[in-house]
């Protein structure tokens, strides 16, 4: 998704709220807009999900499912979290069972606590915030708008949303966020750009990976022969490299989606047994060969 020259104002007279913006945004990576209050980062968000028009300038390439977080939840929310993500789910195309176990799923995988069965207005703000979460990321979106998803989030709940944003940047969703702290999302985002009086002043390039990581990992009782393994691991995002043999497989992924390969695997039932740092140079996307031995293992 790309922004071309992008600028807002609200009324025809009235200052720009954005100015001439220009940010292309990658699908599998995730983009931090940080800037204080005022700078014009939810209306940036606004016009990324679509839900505002550009006064100049135009959004190309915008995904056509979008999940979306606002600043906050209308305060007079009546609709239980229960209720409002069914709701949501249909909206969005799901069935009434599946938006149902999908909105389960994410409420007890988030930690909601309190009467999810009792209107949204009575939850806390941090509740409230995982409520409008689990409504994001109901039906598989391949983009993501967030402002400022950590606010009222606790310590836990931190480290889950890290790795629910792992997850969809491993199955190449594009995430755009704002936060006002710059140091919450320097360990999660590929790119940090900082928003001052409706311009994007400074940035920090998308980096690019190492040369990656080996796995070792201990195949589950129930896993196939060693072919169906190669291949089911083989399309996982970031994984270049598959080999199995006598109960072990061996992998390589990049640095980029290590995690969510991790998470994906071991909710498979595999054991993870290894984890080393690639040779450098040899971990080219694409290399078909075997990954070679981690130290103090023979085959």
């Amino acid at each position: 998704m790309r922004f071309e020259s992008v600028s807002l104002r609200y009324t025809r007279r009235g200052p720009y709220v954005l100015d001439g913006i220009g940010l292309d945004l990658a699908p599998g990576t995730i983009t931090a807009v940080v800037g204080g209050n005022g700078c014009g980062k939810s209306s940036l968000l606004k016009v990324a999900a679509g839900l505002v028009r550009p006064t100049a300038g135009s959004v190309r390439h915008r995904p056509p499912r979008i999940g979306y977080v606002p600043e906050r939840l209308p305060s007079t929310m009546r609709l239980s979290a229960r209720a409002y993500l069914l709701h949501m789910g249909r909206v969005q195309g799901l069935g009434t069972r599946a938006a149902d176990r999908r909105g389960g799923e994410l409420l007890d995988r988030l930690r909601v606590e309190g009467d999810i069965d009792a209107p949204i207005s009575t939850l806390s703000k941090g509740n409230a915030q995982k409520v409008a979460l689990a409504q994001a990321m109901l039906a598989d979106p391949r983009l993501l708008v967030l402002d400022e998803p950590w606010s009222g989030l606790d310590t836990p709940t931190h480290r889950i949303l890290m790795e629910c944003l792992s997850e969809q940047r491993a199955a190449g969703v594009t995430v755009l966020l704002t936060e006002h702290r710059p140091g919450t999302v320097a360990a999660s985002a590929d790119a940090v750009h900082r928003l001052h009086r409706g311009r994007l002043i400074e940035q920090r390039p998308v980096p690019a990976d190492p040369d990656g990581f080996d796995l070792t990992l201990g195949t589950p009782p129930t896993a196939e022969d060693s072919r169906a393994t190669e291949d089911a691991l083989g399309r996982l995002p970031g994984v270049s490299r598959v080999h199995a043999d006598r109960g072990r497989v061996r992998l390589r992924t990049t640095e980029t989606h290590r995690d969510a390969v991790l998470l994906t695997v071991l909710r498979q039932g595999y054991t993870v047994l290894t984890v080393h740092a690639a040779p450098p140079g040899e971990a080219q996307a694409g290399d078909a060969d075997a990954v070679a031995d981690p130290p103090g293992e023979s085959r």
